[in-house]
């Protein structure tokens, strides 16, 4: 922090090339102030206009250096503010003082009222260099006749004279004649204080005093705030950091909640939420985030509890039921194969009518089957762990598809060698067929059907069932892996089964600790199952 600039006086000699920094108010005092008057610089008024995207990457940089965190930013805040607050009593400090020197300057200026200059008018009497006794080193003394300085001389320790240049003559000619301080710029002698009066003879005496003292007091108190201010903002910074943290340990035990929440599978099955936040005091900002986030939380669980709940009720049921009509199925199924046994002739009308139980309790058969599968998934339950040929399955599937939809092309894409992994090979036929039946159902005859098997990396196995048909309707890709969902909403037999095939794809999939993607647009359509071979 540097003191202001003091303003220069000159003379009006033409040629003069000296220039003075801005000028400082002097309270009562009228500084002599410089001007260029010279032709401004080519390309507009003086000084320059900051681009108009100037400003952007200042703010994109200031951007990246502020902090992230709340507590970072907090601390950051504070010592902005202390900075600011230490810079404007530095600055009000270096001002006043600088003030407060120069006016003492000034009432020694005032004390001596032109004395020495009038000595040098009578150089027979004090010498060459005038009556220099009892004044200060450094005192300026002038003697102006007509603008042009006659008579001059400056103190200095040893009591021999300095006289002036001609640039120094220059700028003590251009002094107002008001008998009050003015800083000056003298070019051999640098900062200098002076007065000038009115003499007896018509002349002008100029008496000047250095302000040497003056700046290096400023320099020295500027340099002590500096110091002092840099300690301050360490000291600050330390205890303001470690008092931020402490304040805001409640809330980031609040986070530290909140993440082991978000690290919780929520989409399903029984979930234990983690022990509430202890800070709950309603009197702080942080005690009552504490506190609605307890609620949250107590209301979460018990969401997620009565949704437990719900889901075992439904599991329970549909295994129950699925049990259950499974003997009433088959008693049904036997009775019509005995009603379709019998010896004698039976009308057109009842035969058919035998024919449509028959394939309706078989419908209703294979429904049971599927709704008890995936009641058996959900619960959890071990399916066969054995070695299974994954290319034997697809080739096993395909060829079952083939002949069940002549009217598709079939092909099939598999390595060189098999590709083996650890699970139940039922289940695993189950995944390939119900995909390919998919394909056959939601298809065109004519459409190419591709099944392959690759090794995408160590430890994986892939299967992709893809179409070139029309693709998937967009408004049932996000359920399409929903139990009972079809593009049918009318829900007709002629259109698909019973929505439940790309359900039980996914649950044995998951049980085998694979994941199953769709991939669909107007002329492909692929789901991808990965399945570890491990």
């Amino acid at each position: 922090m540097s003191p202001p600039a003091r303003p220069e006086a000159t003379g009006p000699p033409a040629g003069s090339e000296a220039t003075s920094p801005p000028a400082r108010p002097e309270g009562t005092h009228s500084p002599v102030r410089l001007e260029d008057t010279g032709p401004p610089p080519a390309g507009g008024p003086r000084g320059r206009r900051a681009a108009p995207d100037a400003p952007r990457p200042l703010r994109a940089a200031l951007r990246r250096l502020w902090p992230r965190t709340l507590w970072a930013r907090l601390v950051a805040g504070a010592l902005v503010l202390l900075a600011l607050a230490c810079a404007t009593i530095g600055v009000a400090t270096s001002i006043a003082l600088d003030r407060f020197m120069v006016d003492r300057v000034d009432q020694q200026l005032a004390l001596t009222a032109g004395r020495f200059a009038a000595s040098l008018e009578h150089r027979e009497e004090y010498g060459e260099h005038g009556d220099s006794r009892g004044q200060a080193p450094g005192t300026l003394g002038a003697r102006l006749l007509d603008g042009r300085v006659t008579d001059s001389a400056v103190v200095v320790p040893d009591r021999a004279g300095h006289i002036l240049s001609a640039g120094d003559a220059a700028v003590l000619a251009g002094v107002p004649v008001d008998r009050r301080g003015h800083t000056v710029e003298l070019p051999t002698l640098d900062d200098y204080r002076v007065m000038a009066v009115e003499g007896g003879d018509g002349d002008v005496l100029i008496n000047g005093l250095p302000l040497e003292g003056v700046n290096t007091t400023v320099h020295r108190l500027q340099l002590a705030e500096l110091v002092l201010f840099a300690v301050v903002m360490l000291v600050a910074g330390v205890v303001g950091t470690i008092g931020v943290r402490l304040s805001l340990r409640p809330l980031e035990r609040v986070a530290a909640t909140a993440r082991r929440v978000s690290t919780l599978p929520l989409a399903s099955g029984e979930v234990t939420l983690p022990d509430r936040v202890p800070d709950e005091d309603p009197r702080t900002e942080v005690g009552q985030v504490g506190a609605a986030f307890n609620r949250m939380l107590g209301h979460v669980g018990e969401a997620l509890a009565e949704r437990h709940a719900s889901e075992q009720r439904m599991r329970t049921f549909a295994a129950d039921a699925s049990h259950e009509l499974r003997t009433p199925l088959a008693t049904v199924r036997a009775h019509v194969e005995l009603a379709r046994r019998h010896p004698g002739e039976v009308p057109e009308q009842v035969r058919h009518s035998l024919e449509r139980v028959e394939a309706e309790s078989a419908r209703m058969g294979k429904l049971v089957d599927d709704l008890l599968l995936l009641a058996r998934l959900d619960a959890g339950r071990p399916l066969a762990r054995d070695q299974v040929d994954l290319t034997r399955v697809a080739i096993d599937a395909t060829g079952d598809a083939r002949v069940s939809a002549p009217g598709h092309r079939w092909r099939l894409e598999l390595p060189e060698e098999p590709v083996t992994l650890v699970g139940d090979a039922d289940r695993l036929y189950q995944v390939v067929t119900n995909l390919t039946g998919n394909a056959r159902a939601h298809t065109p005859p004519g459409t190419t059907v591709t099944v392959s098997v690759r090794i995408p990396g160590p430890g994986r196995a892939e299967l992709t069932v893809a179409d070139d048909g029309p693709g998937i309707p967009e408004e049932i890709r996000g359920e399409l892996f929903e139990r009972f969902v079809r593009a049918d909403k009318a829900r007709s037999r002629a259109s698909g089964g019973s929505g439940l095939g790309l359900a039980i794809v996914r649950a044995v999939v998951a049980a085998h600790g694979g994941t199953v993607t769709v991939e669909t647009r107007p002329g492909r359509t692929a789901f991808n199952v990965m399945l570890p071979t491990a």
